[in-house]
């Protein structure tokens, strides 16, 4: 048998391992909500029950997914993130806390909430309960919602800084972290590494608004900054400049940190697509991201053998000749049921030139509503459309939700295992 590292380099060069790869956790955009974590565990007899589980991402509330849940599922991916959170906080301190749904879980130190009266709970930017509050969990919800916080732009005195506040020199202790982490996985487990710097994302709307800053300056609405692409388009470019430099700097420290133990790096998770077409134009994304994402994917390409991942929801369609451009390899999540993701014409146009990293169930209808044996069946479709010639890392559309029936968790990672095995045999009625 190949080992997890071979099975997803062959798959990213676009030739066929032994089977196809899978990931769960891989990324901070493949992973699975806590409380799904731990009812997966408990149905695998991981843990005993009331056994908490790490919240390693709590923007989006995911569960660690450990060794011993990789080795269950056959998952071939395991994640090499940096120490901090999108709301500025650390992964330390750990400390017991439980979801609306009952989850054990532990959380870091400065994961502090207070309840509103109406039940929601507020999160703090650096978990400092004397600044205003950057994200709202629902009373009864699964997820933060980020906190807008935007302070009055004024057009004639817009400034660069403001929006650079979050993008800064990384430490050498964080640094040393990243060397330390890629060693250790590395040399203690067979497993493809994938570099998770989504953080670096140019435009990423998740970070606009800066949910770790106690006080963000610069443009923060989601609204006003989409409109800014046009109507500040000068401003938004120079702010891209100025990331950019900062990101390449870093880069080339976190690269000489890990060096080529790594095998995919995740580089941007600004979202492109919506349902029904990009709500980012193709002229938009060549005038305002093209040029940065080149850049920087053109470094990466030169200095290591890593190859690059770029995140975007939605239909993307009109925008996969350009991420193709600006050298991305790895296209995540692979919305099919999106306008214009029709995963046998994704590969037929572009599989030979950039690797689908999900689209392997839909998580929007199928895997939370569906049976056992539909999840089987449309797992199979999308391993006959994508898998054939490698360039296909299986995973889910997105991350695993919460309340997603376990049965349907086992069915996928049980019919990707068996129908994923190469020469694919795909021909016979499921």
């Amino acid at each position: 048998m190949m080992s997890s590292r071979e099975r997803v380099r062959l798959a990213l060069e676009h030739r066929e391992a032994d089977r196809v790869p899978l990931d769960l956790g891989g990324t901070t955009v493949s992973g699975m909500h806590v409380d799904t974590v731990y009812r997966l565990r408990q149905a695998l007899d991981l843990d005993a029950p009331g056994t908490a589980v790490k919240i390693i991402e709590p923007f989006q509330m995911l569960g660690e997914i450990q060794p011993d849940l990789q080795d269950a599922l056959g998952i071939d991916a395991a994640i090499l993130s940096g120490t901090g959170t999108a709301f500025g906080f650390k992964l330390e301190g750990w400390k017991e806390w439980r979801t609306f749904g009952g989850t054990p879980a532990l959380v870091p130190a400065g994961f502090n909430t207070q309840a509103e009266p109406s039940g929601d709970l507020l999160l703090y930017p650096e978990g400092d309960r004397t600044a205003p509050p950057s994200g709202r969990m629902p009373r009864g919800g699964f997820y933060f919602d980020i906190i807008v916080r935007q302070e009055p732009l004024d057009d004639k005195n817009l400034c660069v800084e403001d929006n650079l506040e979050e993008f800064r020199p990384i430490s050498d202790q964080e640094l040393e972290h990243y060397r330390r982490g890629a060693e250790e996985l590395y040399t203690q487990t067979d497993k493809a590494i994938v570099l998770n710097l989504g953080a670096l994302a140019l435009g990423n709307i998740a970070r606009v608004p800066g949910p770790g800053l106690k006080y963000p300056k610069g443009i923060r609405d989601v609204e006003e900054w989409y409109i800014s692409l046009t109507a500040r388009r000068d401003h938004v470019f120079k702010i891209f400049e100025r990331q950019t430099e900062i990101n390449l700097a870093n880069l080339q420290k976190i690269g000489a940190a890990v060096g080529n133990r790594v095998t995919a790096a995740y580089l941007s998770g600004a979202d492109f697509g919506a349902q029904n077409g990009p709500f980012v134009s193709p002229q938009t994304y060549r005038h305002l991201f093209l040029p940065f994402h080149k850049q920087i994917n053109d470094w990466v390409h030169r200095h290591t053998t890593w190859k690059t991942l770029i995140h975007s929801c939605g239909s993307v369609w009109a925008l996969l000749e350009d991420f193709i451009a600006a050298g991305f390899d790895i296209l995540n999540p692979v919305q099919c049921s999106a306008a214009n993701m029709n995963p046998q014409d994704l590969k037929k146009k572009f599989g030979d030139r950039i690797t689908y990293w999900g689209g392997g169930v839909d998580t929007q209808s199928t895997l939370p509503f569906g049976s056992p044996q539909e999840v089987r069946r449309e797992v199979r479709e999308r391993i006959k459309a994508f898998g054939p010639r490698g360039g296909f890392v299986f995973n889910a559309v997105h991350n695993v939700q919460a309340l997603v029936p376990v049965e349907n968790v086992l069915a996928m990672y049980q019919a990707a295992r068996e129908y994923g095995s190469y020469p694919l045999r795909l021909d016979a009625a499921a």
